[in-house]
C-alpha cells in the first residue's frame, strides 16, 4: 500500500515537472495576443486591481484614462519606492470623453480606445529602463511601429520617475 502511494507521488512529481517545463517554455515564445516588441500581454484579472490615478488627455486624443496597478505597484507607490521593483505592472485604460446626458457639465467615458500595459523586469527589459510595454485595441496588440514610440516617450519625459508618468492619487 505504501509503495502505491510512493509510486503515485513520484508520478505526480514527474507530471508537475513536465508541466512546469512546458509552461516555462511557453513563456519564452510571444503569444499571438502579446505585444510585438516586448511580449507583454494584458494581465488576467487586472480590472479588479486598485486605482493608481485617473487622468484626462486633452486634444487631439480627448480621452479619459484610469491607471490600475497590481499589488506590487500599489505598495511601491504608497511607500514611495523608486525605482519600482520587478513584478510591478501598471495598466492604463482609455475611453473617449463624452458629455453626460444626465448632467451637462460632466464628462463620462465613451467608446474604449486602448489598454496599455507596463511590466517591470530589469533583466528582461534592461535595454528599456527595465520596462516592457504593451498597447492593445479591442484586446489585440497594435503593430510594432506603435510600440516603438512607448519607450522613446517614457525615456524622454519620465526618466526621473523611473520612466513612469503616473503619480499616485491617494
Amino acid at each position: 500500500m505504501n509503495r502505491q502511494f510512493f509510486a503515485l507521488g513520484c508520478a505526480a512529481a514527474v507530471l508537475a515537472s513536465a508541466a512546469a517545463i512546458t509552461f516555462a517554455g511557453a513563456q519564452e515564445a510571444p503569444a499571438a495576443d502579446a505585444s510585438p516588441i516586448y511580449g507583454v500581454t494584458i494581465p488576467e484579472g487586472y480590472r479588479k486591481w486598485e486605482l493608481v490615478a485617473p487622468a484626462i488627455e486633452a486634444a487631439p486624443l480627448n480621452e479619459l484614462r484610469a491607471v490600475l496597478g497590481n499589488q506590487i505597484a500599489v505598495d511601491a507607490y504608497r511607500a514611495g519606492t523608486q525605482p519600482f521593483p520587478d513584478g510591478t505592472v501598471l495598466v492604463k485604460l482609455a475611453w473617449k470623453q463624452t458629455p453626460s446626458t444626465e448632467f451637462a457639465p460632466a464628462t463620462v467615458p465613451g467608446a474604449a480606445t486602448t489598454v496599455q500595459v507596463m511590466v517591470k523586469d530589469q533583466k528582461k527589459y534592461a535595454a528599456t529602463g527595465g520596462w516592457g510595454f504593451g498597447r492593445f485595441i479591442d484586446g489585440k496588440p497594435v503593430d510594432a511601429a506603435q510600440h516603438e514610440t512607448c519607450w522613446t516617450c517614457h525615456e524622454a519625459r519620465a526618466k526621473a520617475q523611473d520612466y513612469v508618468f503616473t503619480r499616485f492619487a491617494p
